[in-house]
């Protein structure tokens, strides 16, 4: 089809336009031949008038369809041209937020100033192994295409990274050297990936520097070649850089910085390390503040430099090393700040007490009179003599800067010599693949020598490009047998011919700067001369110190300033000198002579960049140019030998805004970097290209219903072409593909669109003539209702007269009365027969019921006295079991409580002991006390001597002193009534006492009937009663001890008081009054002593019959003793008192601990003969089961015999296991009656005792309630005569604090050895367990030592379930038992686990050996076989589901034959008898089943696909696990996994493959879970959590099906898509794709939206789900009923040498 034909209504176009360069268009009218105006609508609704020549219609572009807008690949676009790349650009990377698009072989990559979450390590494994074109556009996609390459075709690639600075060359570097890193491990202890990633630091901070363009410039171009070895593994790197700016150290332009290394330093000038390079801040150094900017924002220089300095020690360059770095570096600073001064007359000078001069010449150890001298001076050597002459300022800052300069080029060519020293690892390198970073086109308001440079590497750069893409091309239609016809493409050789051909620009700036008066305009003068006839040279119009050249990408002017300066690099060989006999040696290996080398020419050969032929004179140093011109003809010949992968950086606005867009600077890029050109090579020809599978799905609507043929849908594309583009020359039909030129995919969609849109009409045509057919019918139904309502009505208007109404008024009622009449005879003969018939039918239907009642009535008779006696006969049996296996075990834990409580006595019989020391030391005390007393006595007496003597003295102040005594008297009744009121309170604290102890009472009896129900309950509640209790006896003890300290304040005011009275007495006369009243209160006391005496003496007798009546049965007398006090003395002190009350309650707590733990060991016994009962049960049935099985196995090996009648050699084989099993048959028939019989003579032996015990129990109980009612009354009573003592012992208040203090140190004593005591409990349970394994070791030892001695041992009548072998068949067993061993055989799948079970029987015969070498070798031996076999079997999924059933079963039965108690409780006895010895002692945590299990899981890897359509290959897994006998938790454990990795392989697929993103799809998606969910209900697996795995996969399906257009949608969105992080959200978004013109696209405002309600979403911000994640893997512990000593061993496994034992 023309493409004229294609300019109609409804299509669009792209006009020029001045800020957006190209704006779109729809055209409003067909275009026709001859019109001079194309009439256009643009977007803001304007029209506009586009003028056509009519001669030759040069009509604007036209515009992509809205379907093919945002491919991945910019050559699938119909029409391919620069705004419809600019366009599709812009809406990737504006709408979608996608930086990366495909244009053929290259990537283009648009720097999103932002940070993405695209380059994690998960990202990297998703890229890993997948085709470039199947995943979304990526850095990471080339990467792995180079690296594939380079493993197929074993040819070594290179990755060029291209663009302005600020683009993101450097980033795009840095994630391919990431990748390689990642994906290719070095598997050595060197890591050399990392020191690969670790040299970037450090290039970047010597090589890169902060520009107007970008914070973080490089300054030079860099190739990396990363080696690789054999197995394609990272073995080292090189790295060779180009062209570095050392004019930016001594120069930088406005809001520029200097190198970042300089910044760096200055910010740690205040370490330690950098004291001695006496370094100032940044803004002081005339290097560093030239441009007006030292920071950089967002950017820490003191935390880069540490990152710097940790790189450095990671690629092995130690501090020596970094610190002649710094120094050189410092150095470069000071000599910046070095100040000239101008002396006038052309000279100029260098003061020496300069401080940075010291400095620098301190850093380098130059001379400084020799560097002041020759920075202002020159030698110039003449034929006889040499002459000094002195330079100007201008020149001597010239000078100073070529030093430093080259002093600073000098180290980075070091520091990165250093580097490759550090990546070369020994090995051989097989293949490689380079990364050039370098600087892409430039052209600035004033390009130097440096732009000429680069432009004229991005020449040879383009034409390389071109020719490669050219070949490229060329192989495509080879490959697809379509005629080749020889394209036009644009080739730069000319351009390049004008710079590096002889006579051209570079050579004649060579050539001029061999002159010593040449200059620039000289040199200039001589381009004109030479070159003014070359088309691509040109003088510009305005300027005579310029020249422009015309580039592949634009024209250029050079300014020729600074030419032959920068190409000459000089620098004086007085500084030279200088510098090469500095006593520092870093510095003066920098300057030694360079001796000529001879390089080796390579294999490959290329043209040459520049003839051979050079001038005689070049005798000197070569220059700048010719230096550059060398290494660039190297990196040419490098990359011409590789296959290059090209990535170009684009910049989308200068600003550095994310993700904003500026058409005009994007453009400017795209025609500079070889894009366009690469499009319109490709437009030249067939751009769009369509599989015929591709076609076939998008245009099936354009085909006849004749046409489609789905066998052969090639033929049928061909067809339906051939009938739609009339011109065959529009499309060529390659083997896999369709090509097109360009315009016709665009024709076809327009025909697509017609079509569908025709559809839409002729759907709207019928859809609307229905709805308006519908509507008129039920207008003319109602029309035609209304005519004859009014029609009626205007009859009976002109037929009614009064006879008339007369008549009809007088029928109506004639008949309604004969009606009437009729109507109640019919229904008279109704009513009657339905009365009758109803009569009938209820009566059959009563009869009916009642005999179905009655039967119904006596069947549930029978029923229930059939149930009854079953019931019966079923509680007798299971009662007696249960009576049997609680005795015995009651019997066992009984014995055990009293051992421990025998121990527990004579621990309380120890500290009751030292009690009683501790107790008559304070009876010593008392003693001593009294004799003080009797001192205090006899001086009472020579003081009544003396108060004799005084009586007349003192007659004058008695009434005085009698004033005073009342008042004392007054004080004295004050305190009585202070100590009445606390005396009432301590009576009420020991009221509320007794009312506690009465709850507790109360609480105790409650418990003590919840206790027969639930144990666990009573002794939680019991735990708490005591904890109040004892906070209760603190509580008063405490109110206790305040009162005492109440009654000590008022005996010592009693003290004074007395002290006042006996000084008085002297002088007063009624002294002997008070005498006998004190006489008498003396002996009131004494009588008041007795009394309390003789009532603790009855209380203690009281006490001790009690005591005795309530422990006598239960406890030994030794204790009884400890629980009464032994001094009687001393039984009325209060503390006494109590602790006689408090041996009481221990005796109730004893008596009730007795009754409680003898009531648990009742019922713990009970419950012990119902589990034994329950288990003989069990066993009884399962050898009933196996009975019956062996009885099937029997009936299946008849079946076997008859059909392999014809194979002799199985024949007798099969009769011997025949005979076997049926000898085994009837051993078990003998052990199950054997066991039947010993079941009912164990039953009736324990109901008989259990009878016993529960009379005995009850007596025993109503024997303690009685007791626990004494109890009660006499701590009643107690409590009374304490509340009374406590009253009258005033007097002992010193005794009772001694004795409280005592007290407290016994508790605390107490205490401490408790706690010790439990320490040594549990090291004495320790030790007793140990004794235990020793004595059955001892045991084991003895019965070998007596077998063997036996001259003739016994043939034994059972097997014991054990293999025997010899210590050199141990080979022989792993070879055949598990290296050889195939999980198809007839007899490993008729047995589940065998080859565990035959390992295990082994494994019990060495260990009932007691032998530990044989033990340990052979489980190390099992061990390695089994990972020997999982490794070298890893694609095998039925061998490692066999091992993974076999590997569970090993170490289920070393579990339960291990003779640890959670293991025992399920085996039977003869198991616990036989339990294995040695093991336990072992470690065998190391055998365990995980290595199959997480091969079994990888290998599910291999086979998930994105489509979910594997439930055959889940239905395959599921049912050889279950062949195999694997258990169900673990099956469930395995599909769980691969369910996980199902969904998250699905989940990332959507996030990296932009056409995943689709409502098609994503309906697809769900319907494949669906799927998978009716797979576990299939097989009852909806335990196993599975679908919970998939939760994120199927919300994000259901994001891709929902609408996406209002507040409401995107508020149902937050709240569906609970799963995914707004990352993901935001991405699926982005990506979502509509399938055709009739979908919309998700607009940029509605993510905005999304974005806004996620914002409070906590989570995680990865992009990517861990496919690699595993679930946690629990092997739960289950028995095996497998009884192994009536296992055999088949001969079809080959081993013999096994000996049942």
């Amino acid at each position: 089809m023309a493409l004229l034909e294609l300019y109609t209504e409804y299509n669009r176009v792209w006009i020029p336009d001045a800020d957006q360069v190209w704006k779109s268009a729809e055209i409003v009218r067909d275009f026709l031949l001859g019109d001079n105006v194309l009439e256009l609508l643009l977007e803001d609704g304007t029209e506009n008038y586009y003028p056509v020549d009519p001669a030759k219609p040069q009509l604007p572009p036209l515009r992509n369809p809205d379907i093919l807008v945002g491919e991945n690949d910019l050559t699938a676009l119909s029409y391919l041209h620069e705004p419809a790349v600019l366009h599709n650009l812009r809406v990737r990377f504006v709408e979608s937020k996608i930086i990366y698009t495909y244009c053929g072989i290259i990537l283009v990559a648009v720097n999103p100033y932002k940070q993405l979450h695209i380059y994690g390590d998960a990202i990297i494994h998703a890229y890993s192994g997948q085709n470039m074109g199947d995943m979304d556009p990526h850095i990471f996609a080339v990467a792995e295409e180079a690296y594939k390459q380079m493993a197929r075709n074993h040819k070594n690639q290179s990755i060029i990274v291209s663009g302005e600075s600020g683009a993101g060359k450097t980033v795009s570097a840095r994630y391919a050297m990431r990748y390689f890193a990642v994906v290719s491990k070095s598997g050595s202890k060197t890591r050399v990936e990392d020191k690969v990633l670790a040299s970037n630091p450090i290039t970047e901070a010597i090589g890169n520097a902060k520009t107007t363009r970008n914070d973080n410039s490089s300054r030079f171009g860099k190739y990396t070649e990363i080696s690789f070895d054999r197995r394609y593994r990272i073995i080292g790197a090189n790295m060779r850089t180009y062209l570095l700016e050392k004019s930016r150290v001594v120069f930088q332009a406005d809001n520029e910085r200097n190198y970042h290394i300089f910044y760096q330093m200055c910010s740690c000038a205040h370490l330690p390390e950098f004291k001695n390079l006496k370094l100032l801040s940044a803004d002081e150094f005339a290097y560093t503040c030239m441009g007006g900017e030292i920071t950089i924002e967002g950017v820490d220089d003191q935390k880069d430099m540490e990152e710097t300095r940790r790189t450095f020690s990671l690629l092995g360059l130690m501090e020596d090393f970094q610190s002649d770095v710094f120094k050189v570096l410092a150095a470069v600073l000071h000599l910046g700040n070095l100040e000239i001064k101008n002396s006038g007359d052309g000279k100029s000078s260098v003061p020496l007490r300069d401080p940075h001069l010291a400095v620098f010449c301190e850093l380098l150890g130059v001379s400084a009179e020799g560097l002041a001298r020759w920075l202002c001076h020159r030698r110039i050597v003449l034929v006889a003599e040499t002459v000094v002459k002195p330079v100007p300022k201008e020149r001597a800052i010239n000078a100073r800067d070529a030093l430093a300069k080259q002093i600073y080029a000098h180290l980075f060519d070091c520091i990165i010599n250093k580097i490759n020293t550090a990546l070369q690892v020994p090995g051989k390198q097989h293949a490689f693949i380079g990364v050039l970073d370098i600087y892409g086109f430039e052209t600035f308001d004033i390009n130097s020598f440096e732009q000429f440079c680069i432009n004229y590497a991005n020449e040879k750069l383009q034409q390389q490009f071109n020719l490669h893409v050219f070949k490229l091309e060329q192989e495509e239609y080879m490959k697809e047998d379509i005629p080749w016809t020889l394209i036009d493409f644009y080739d730069n050789q000319p351009v390049i011919d004008l710079i590096e051909a002889k006579m051209g620009i570079l050579d004649l700036l060579d050539e001029e700067c061999l002159f010593p008066q040449g200059t620039d305009r000289s040199w200039l003068q001589k381009l004109f001369k030479y070159l003014d006839a070359n088309p691509l040279f040109e003088k510009p119009r305005l300027s005579n110190e310029a020249f422009v050249i015309q580039h592949f990408a634009d024209k250029v002017e050079y300014q020729c300033g600074g030419f032959l300066e920068k190409n000459r690099d000089t620098l004086y060989e007085e500084l030279v000198d200088i510098l090469r006999v500095s006593e520092f040696p870093f510095v003066s290996n920098f300057f030694q002579e360079e001796k000529q080398k001879t390089v080796t020419s390579k294999v490959v050969k290329v043209r040459p960049a520049r003839p051979g032929v050079k001038s005689a004179n070049k005798q000197q140093r070569a220059s700048v140019g010719d230096k550059f011109c060398s290494s660039l003809s190297l990196l040419m010949e490098t990359l011409n030998a590789t296959t290059p992968h090209y990535v170009r950086c684009i910049k989308p606005n200068d600003e550095k805004l994310s993700f904003e867009y500026d058409s005009r600077r994007v453009v400017q890029q795209l025609r500079a970097c070889g894009v366009l050109e690469t499009i319109r090579i490709s437009a030249q020809s067939y751009p769009s290209r369509w599989t015929y599978n591709e076609f076939y799905s998008r245009y099936s609507i354009l085909m006849l219903h004749h046409e489609r043929d789905l066998s052969d849908k090639k033929q049928t594309c061909k067809n339906v072409l051939q009938r739609l583009i009339q011109d065959p020359n529009q499309y060529k039909f390659g083997r896999t593909k369709i090509f097109f030129r360009a315009g016709q995919v665009a024709y076809l969609e327009k025909l697509r669109l017609d079509r569908l849109r025709g559809a839409c009409v002729t759907l709207q045509k019928h859809v609307r003539g229905w709805s308006k057919r519908r509507k008129y019918l039920r207008m003319r139904e109602a029309a035609i209702i209304l005519q004859q309502y009014i029609r009626g009505t205007k009859t009976i208007r002109k037929s009614v007269t009064a006879a008339t109404l007369k008549q009809g008024w007088a029928a109506l009622v004639i008949q309604r009365c004969w009606r009437g009449y009729r109507m109640r005879q019919v229904f008279h003969l109704v009513r009657v027969a339905s009365v009758t018939i109803q009569a009938f039918t209820r009566g059959w239907i009563a009869r009916k019921r009642y005999k179905k009642m009655m039967e119904e009535q006596k069947a549930l008779i029978l029923q229930k006295y059939a149930r009854a006696w079953l019931a019966r006969r079923r509680f007798q049996t299971m009662r007696r079991l249960v009576l049997n296996v609680q005795l015995s075990f009651r019997v066992q834990q009984l014995r055990k409580k009293n051992e421990e409580q025998n121990k527990e006595n004579r621990g309380l019989m120890e500290r009751l002991t030292s009690l009683a020391n501790s107790h008559s030391h304070t009876v010593d005390r008392l003693h001593g006390l009294e004799a003080q007393l009797e001192k205090a006595t006899n001086h009472k007496t020579s003081l009544e001597a003396r108060e004799k003597k005084a009586k007349d003295d003192a007659s004058q102040i008695t009434t005085h002193l009698q004033k005073e005594i009342e008042g004392l008297k007054l004080e004295k009744q004050n305190l009585e009534k202070k100590f009445e009121a606390s005396s009432k309170e301590a009576k009420e604290s020991f009221d509320h006492m007794k009312t506690n102890l009465g709850e507790q009472k109360e609480h105790e009896a409650r418990f003590r009937k919840i206790a027969e129900n639930n144990i666990e309950i009573q002794k939680i509640d019991h735990a708490k009663e005591e904890e109040t209790l004892k906070e209760e006896i603190k509580r008063l003890k405490e109110g206790r001890v305040s009162l005492q300290r109440k009654i000590e304040e008022g005996d010592q005011v009693n003290a004074d008081l007395q002290e006042q009275v006996i000084q008085l007495t002297k002088h007063v006369k009624v002294i002997p009054e008070l005498r006998k009243d004190l006489n008498t209160l003396q002996n009131q006391r004494n009588n008041m002593d007795r009394k309390m005496k003789e009532q603790s003496e009855q209380a203690r007798a009281k006490m001790n019959d009690i005591t005795r009546q309530l422990l006598g049965g239960v406890v030994e007398e030794n204790v009884l003793l400890g629980l009464t006090p032994d001094d009687s003395e001393k039984m009325y002190e209060v503390e006494d008192l109590l602790a006689a009350f408090d041996g009481l309650q221990k005796a109730t707590r004893i008596l009730e601990n007795h009754q409680r733990e003898q009531k648990e060991s009742y019922e713990t016994q009970v419950e012990g003969w119902k589990l034994k009962a329950d288990h003989l049960e069990n066993e009884n049935s399962k050898l009933q089961n196996l009975f019956q099985e062996k009885s099937n196995v029997n009936e299946n090996i008849r079946q076997e015999l008859s059909r392999l009648s014809s194979e002799n050699s199985v024949i007798p084989e099969l009769k011997l296991q025949a005979l076997e099993l049926q000898r085994q048959k009837q051993d078990l028939e003998a052990h199950v009656e054997e066991q039947s019989r010993e079941l009912a003579d164990k039953t009736e032996e324990i109901t008989n005792v259990l009878q016993k015990k529960i009379q005995e129990e009850s007596s025993q109980r109503r024997h303690f309630e009685e007791k626990s009612e004494e109890l009660e009354e006499l701590k009643r009573e107690l409590e009374g005569r304490v509340e009374e003592l406590g009253e009258e012992n005033n007097h002992l208040k010193r005794q009772l604090q001694m004795e409280s203090e005592a007290k407290s140190k016994l508790r605390q004593e107490t205490s401490q050895l408790t706690a010790e005591n439990m320490d040594f409990e549990e090291q004495l349970d320790q030790k007793d367990r140990l004794i235990k394994k020793l004595q059955n070791q001892i045991k084991s030892l003895e019965t070998s030592q007596k077998a063997k001695q036996t001259s003739a041992p016994a043939i034994p009548k059972d097997y014991l379930g054990m293999l025997e072998y010899k210590r050199e068949d141990e080979s022989r067993l792993i070879q055949n038992t598990i290296l050889d061993l195939k999980p198809k055989g007839v007899v490993v799948n008729m047995i589940p686990g065998l080859p565990a079970y035959i390992l295990f029987m082994c494994v019990r015969h060495a260990d009932y050996l007691n032998d530990e070498v044989k033990l340990k070798t052979l489980m190390n031996g099992v061990i390695g076989a089994v990972k020997k076999v999982i490794m070298s079997h890893c694609k095998d999924f039925e061998l490692l589901s066999f091992w993974l059933s076999n590997t569970y079963q090993l170490l289920n039965c070393l579990k339960q034959y291990s003779g640890e108690e959670e293991f025992l409780k399920q085996n039977t006895s003869r198991r616990k008898k036989t339990a294995c010895r040695i093991l336990i002692c072992l470690n065998t945590d190391r055998f365990s089943a995980t290595w199959p299990f997480k091969s079994t899981i990888s290998l599910s890897r291999s086979w998930r696909r994105p489509s979910l359509l594997q439930l055959c290959l889940l239905s395959v897994f599921h049912s050889t696990m279950s062949q195999h006998g694997m258990e169900q938790c673990l099956i469930k454990q395995a599909v769980k996994q691969m369910f996980y990795l199902v969904g998250a392989t699905t989940l990332n697929n959507i996030m990296l493959r932009k056409d995943m993103c689709s409502c098609r799809k994503g309906m697809q998606i769900r319907c494949n879970i669906s799927y998978l969910e009716e797979w576990l209900k299939e097989r009852d697996m909806q335990s196993s959590n599975a679908m919970d795995t998939l939760r994120p996969l199927s919300q994000a399906a259901c994001l891709l099906q929902v609408n996406k257009s209002t507040d409401d949608d995107a508020k149902e969105i937050t709240e569906i898509c609970t799963e995914l992080n707004p990352v993901q959200i935001v991405k699926i978004l982005n990506s979502y794709t509509p399938i055709d013109d009739f979908e919309k696209r998700v607009t940029s405002s509605f993510v905005r939206k999304v974005q806004s309600l996620l914002q409070d979403r906590d989570g995680s911000t990865q992009l990517m789900l861990d496919s690699d994640y595993r679930f946690q893997v629990t092997f739960p512990f289950c028995p095996s009923f497998q009884a192994l000593e009536l296992l055999q061993v088949p001969t079809s496994l080959n081993l013999g040498f096994l000996t049942r034992i």
